[in-house]
């Protein structure tokens, strides 16, 4: 059986975090629906260079209109091993808590949370105000795992790309759908 995964990029600075997860998991032959809100079009341009978003497209994913509301993945009767949201803006993530599924992004969040299947949201602000905090206990106590994008710096990581890649592997890693390949803590780098 494939392996089916939602991803999501929302507006959030950070798109590299969900490009390369779409990456690691095409390389684990993930079966990949990607959603890219129209912020996230614009933050990827910014971030990541104009060619960006067509070397996205040219990727073997089923892309999705964000405003496809009846796209398959917008129902709990598609089979999904789980959702990632990298970067997770506040937006998307207060939309989530809130079940306000006004896009399919976020309906396929509220989905994911419905069926009781992992919901991965890789929040992207700083510093946080009450109501970020309160969004992420809701979607929290709903069961949703809120993973903000803290570098692993006992890695020592050497770039950004280093840095984008272990914080993608550990997203991945989260869905439980292959062995782990985030670098590991070993107790040895003293």
């Amino acid at each position: 059986m494939t392996v089916r995964v939602v991803v999501g990029i929302s507006g959030a600075s950070g798109a590299a975090i969900g490009v390369q997860i779409v990456w690691n998991l095409l390389n684990i032959s993930a079966s990949v629906d990607l959603v890219i809100s129209e912020a996230a079009e614009r933050t990827i341009a910014e971030e990541l260079g104009r060619d960006a978003l067509a070397e996205i497209d040219a990727l073997p994913v089923r892309r999705h209109d964000a405003s496809d509301i009846g796209a398959a993945i917008a129902s709990g009767s598609t089979p999904t091993s789980g959702m990632i949201v990298a970067p997770c803006s506040m937006r998307t993530l207060s939309a989530t808590a809130h079940s306000l599924s006004d896009n399919l992004l976020v309906r396929a969040a509220d989905v994911h949370l419905k069926e009781r299947r992992p919901l991965i949201l890789i929040a992207r602000e700083t510093p946080l105000h009450l109501g970020h905090l309160r969004a992420m206990t809701a979607v929290t106590e709903m069961g949703a795992i809120v993973m903000p994008p803290v570098p692993a710096f006992y890695l020592r990581p050497t770039g950004i790309d280093e840095i984008v890649e272990q914080i993608a592997r550990r997203a991945v890693d989260l869905l439980r759908i292959a062995p782990a390949t985030a670098t590991a803590w070993d107790g040895t780098n003293l």
